[in-house]
């Protein structure tokens, strides 16, 4: 059967919500990220774009750039609620639907065209959302993950576009390498060196070339130049969480060994969210008493990585959660509504050294083993 997948992406999301709150932003240059000298560039508007812009650029250059833009803190607290907002909008209106990030969703709509149109469902659930939350979004609608991404691209901003079936290699090969999903800055130089500039270009070399120069992610990026993606849909409601336990060998009423005990697993679960290059939307604390008495409570917040956020949040829902004095058996910690997303989308105030410790912690780590280092919390 021939698949149909929409790919939603809120045009520069972190501009468009703070626009929401601030109407007067509209149409001017506004640049979103780290407010010092040595914050970085989150995202970015089309007007500051067009004064070269860009989003992980050094806050320093963007003000060289647009000096006259408007500088904006981040509040991932504020983009996180939009954005379960907008999920919300499409988990009750989608039959299977993935969040891939805070700002971009993957819908698949195979066999609904025995029903309805596809591209005037999209058409309208697009328009829903923008009714709703009052946030600008683009749609692309094709066969598969890698074109319909694609095609959003093209849509932007605030566009649509359907590519169907037949005209999806008329649709690509005209198109910068860059454009293909997974292509990063290096392997487009190298391409770039090799005279390949086009995805038609690319789409006409010998699969074996690729492998040879890049290896076997040389033959999926040929393989999505030929709009080849097999990638399905995993449904957002299915999404693994990660979790650590902790049963103690004596019942416990410590409560410093218990924070400590949490603190380590914290640490891991932030490494491991990392690794992954994942951000966590929602802690839950999980604590067992010596009579076998179960309880849970969770919270959601600011989607994030880092583990001295999540560790807060942890102590936090602890200090509601014991309240019975006993003596404790077993204790969790859970991270869940799991998105792609980079720990500097959390990283707004300019704690330039704690993004620097975090990359030099998790090096040591993946080199040496996770034991290797620990915070002093843990």
């Amino acid at each position: 059967m021939e698949r149909t997948i929409l790919h939603l992406d809120l045009d520069t999301f972190f501009v468009s919500v703070e626009r929401l709150v601030n109407p007067s932003l509209e149409g001017k240059p506004v640049i979103v990220g780290g407010m010092s000298d040595r914050g970085v560039v989150s995202t970015c508007s089309y007007e500051a774009r067009r004064f070269g812009v860009h989003s992980a650029m050094p806050m320093r250059m963007a003000k060289q750039l647009c000096s006259q833009a408007v500088f904006i803190r981040g509040d991932m607290e504020l983009y996180s609620r939009y954005s379960r907002l907008v999920t919300q909008i499409i988990a009750d209106s989608a039959p299977v639907y993935e969040k891939m990030s805070i700002d971009e969703h993957y819908l698949d709509l195979t066999g609904m065209d025995r029903f309805h149109d596809c591209q005037l469902w999209s058409h309208e659930l697009r328009q829903k959302i923008i009714r709703e939350t009052g946030l600008p979004i683009s749609f692309g609608l094709s066969e598969n993950k890698t074109v319909a991404k694609i095609a959003t691209g093209e849509a932007k901003p605030n566009g649509e576009l359907q590519v169907p079936i037949p005209y999806i290699n008329n649709f690509l090969d005209p198109l910068p390498v860059q454009k293909i999903p997974m292509a990063g800055v290096k392997t487009c130089a190298l391409l770039h060196s090799m005279g390949v500039d086009t995805i038609g270009v690319l789409r006409h070399l010998p699969p074996m070339a690729m492998e040879r120069v890049l290896g076997k992610s040389g033959v999926d990026i040929w393989k999505k130049a030929n709009g080849h993606d097999n990638t399905p849909v995993c449904p957002y409601q299915e999404r693994k969480s990660i979790s650590k336990e902790r049963t103690f060998e004596q019942d416990t009423i410590d409560v410093t060994g218990i924070r400590q005990c949490m603190a380590r697993m914290v640490e891991s679960l932030g490494f491991d969210l990392r690794s992954q290059h994942k951000l966590a939307g929602c802690v839950t604390v999980k604590i067992r008493y010596s009579n076998f008495d179960t309880h849970d409570m969770q919270q959601r917040i600011p989607y994030t990585a880092f583990d001295h956020v999540l560790r807060e949040t942890v102590n936090g829902i602890f200090d509601r959660l014991y309240n019975r004095r006993m003596m404790i058996r077993l204790v969790g910690v859970r991270l869940s509504e799991l998105v792609n997303g980079a720990p500097q989308l959390a990283l707004f105030d300019d704690n330039i050294e704690l993004t620097q410790l975090y990359a030099a912690m998790d090096k040591i780590k993946r080199r040496f083993g996770e034991k290797i280092i620990h915070r002093a919390a843990g």
